[in-house]
């Protein structure tokens, strides 16, 4: 897992370190030192905490004019034993919230596995974004099911197109509006 870096290619364009609205503003990432590990596997020290165990996340890229925010994550996303969307929510959406930020593209394709438990922190962040919408992206086929199983397709749109989309390529832009049009023919606007 040490192997997996966050992506890269936008950081001329953002740094959430670097962005004093951003909850993640002054966060030091060490360049060569291994800290951090998610169970007994060290990862690679540019992936940021916000205090879950085994769950690391980069903000890749925000949009403050448009209210967008880029997330890619990285290891088990535990709500059951560790309340991961409670860290998530408490700690790093609610800051982003009152500065306009109502789309969130969550990347998934690392999320290694979900496990999911209550939906009161999903409930509150979608009544929170009442024009907005919290999508994901290259979710593995096992992440996705358990998602549909506790319901929470609900809170975020997921699937079909989502599953298998080309990012890397372009730039946060694109990428919005890609997963914003997928966004709006699900939504109907």
């Amino acid at each position: 897992m040490h192997t997996i870096e966050p992506y890269y290619n936008w950081r001329h364009l953002y740094q959430a370190s670097e962005d004093p609205r951003s909850p993640l503003y002054g966060y030091f990432n060490s360049e060569v030192y291994f800290t951090d590990s998610i169970y007994d596997h060290v990862i690679h020290p540019q992936w940021d905490s916000i205090g879950c165990e085994t769950l690391y996340l980069k903000v890749l890229f925000v949009d403050y004019v448009t209210g967008y925010c880029i997330i890619e994550f990285l290891g088990e996303w535990n709500d059951a034993v560790h309340n991961d969307i409670m860290r998530l929510k408490r700690d790093f959406v609610d800051e982003l919230i009152p500065q306009g930020i109502d789309k969130y593209i969550l990347i998934g394709e690392n999320i290694l596995n979900f496990h999911a438990d209550m939906t009161d922190y999903y409930d509150e962040w979608l009544e929170e974004v009442p024009d907005g919408w919290m999508a994901f992206i290259n979710l593995r086929p096992h992440v996705i099911q358990e998602l549909n199983q506790y319901g929470l397709d609900a809170y975020f749109v997921l699937g079909g197109t989502l599953d298998d989309l080309t990012w890397r390529t372009g730039s946060p832009k694109k990428l919005f509006k890609k997963v914003n049009k997928v966004v709006g023919r699900r939504l109907g606007y």
